[in-house]
């Protein structure tokens, strides 16, 4: 029983060491090595079980290990492994209609990509080519990925100072006032990107006010609205999108994480008004893997399914976690949930 336990242990120092050796060095890492996870349980290189309660900073909605997940990735691998959007495909034409049903009213088309920050990265593309303005107005204590363009519209200064100057004309406004929106929001703004729920800049929720003047505020001056629903997306606020809590309908949906139910997937929505404008043409964005068919093989679009699921557990959770948040802390600062705010 001893020489188990030193064999596990070493095991997850020679994890440890052979990562720390090799990888980049950007990431603050806690001393765990996680080896497997089923569920909402994962367990590290020593045999201890943890709960993954951050579901992989979003992405594990329907949990590790699911074995229907890991055999339609194998079908399809051995059906066909890859297939650019240059031709048609079955698995992708299914995908996009599935999506055009369970995405809020309004988003009817989509641009298939690998990943939030790309998601982002192609709206503020279309944003600009649509409406034929350059300016980005984000908000403070928003987040909204780390490649340049997105880096521009995330607030937090020790994330952008370092690479700049990055994309120009993109500004920040202040989160949940109508007072800062009508100040910013112009005849020159292209878009507006605002997260319904702001996640790393410390889970605020946006009130029904400010959103809805917000899309109005686009409306009335010709500006886009981008909601970034990477984070919210796909059940983790009791509807299947956080659009749904405020009957929202954006102009542009980003979407990620979830999507993918574990494998990297990102998508963009388009609504009416960016379709409708006739300036979505051809060749004026591309991915060689977005929409890629082993990503989204016909048996993995049960994860919608799934996540119908996750949204009615997360309303019959999110009472009484409220009520054990203040069990636990006599006297909490703050609780803060979606619910609350509509």
């Amino acid at each position: 029983m001893i020489i188990a336990d030193v064999a596990r242990v070493s095991l997850a120092d020679a994890i440890r060491e052979q990562e720390s050796q090799y990888t980049s060095g950007v990431y603050g890492k806690r001393e765990l090595s996680i080896v497997r996870g089923e569920g909402a349980t994962l367990w590290d290189a020593d045999g201890h079980e943890y709960i993954d309660c951050a579901s992989g900073h979003g992405v594990a909605n329907i949990g590790h290990g699911r074995s229907e997940i890991a055999a339609a990735l194998s079908a399809q691998a051995q059906r066909l492994i890859t297939c650019p959007e240059i031709v048609y495909n079955d698995v992708r034409a299914s995908l996009l209609a599935r999506l055009a049903q369970v995405t809020p009213a309004g988003i009817e088309r989509f641009f298939l990509c690998n990943s939030g920050t790309e998601a982002i990265e192609g709206a503020f593309k279309f944003a600009r080519l649509v409406t034929g303005r350059t300016q980005i107005i984000a908000t403070m204590r928003g987040f909204h990925g780390r490649s340049m363009g997105a880096l521009a519209a995330t607030w937090e200064p020790h994330y952008r100072e370092p690479f700049a100057p990055l994309l120009p004309d993109v500004t920040h406004m202040r989160y949940n006032s109508l007072e800062a929106a009508e100040a910013a929001i112009s005849e020159r703004t292209a878009a507006v990107i605002i997260e319904l729920v702001q996640g790393e800049g410390g889970v605020h929720v946006a009130t029904r006010e400010y959103v809805e003047g917000v899309a109005r505020l686009c409306r009335e001056r010709g500006a886009l609205l981008i909601v970034d629903e990477v984070q919210t997306g796909f059940g983790r606020t009791g509807r299947l999108f956080a659009c749904e809590q405020y009957d929202l309908q954006p102009d542009i949906l980003c979407m990620a994480k979830s999507l993918g139910g574990g494998v990297p997937m990102g998508a963009i929505g388009l609504g009416r008004r960016v379709i409708e404008s006739g300036r979505i043409s051809r060749g004026v964005h591309g991915s060689t893997f977005g929409g890629n068919p082993w990503l989204v093989p016909l048996r993995l679009l049960r994860w919608i399914s799934l996540s119908v699921r996750t949204c009615l557990t997360v309303r019959l959770v999110s009472e009484p976690m409220l009520l054990v948040a203040c069990v636990v802390c006599a006297r909490p600062l703050c609780v803060r949930y979606v619910e609350a705010a509509c």
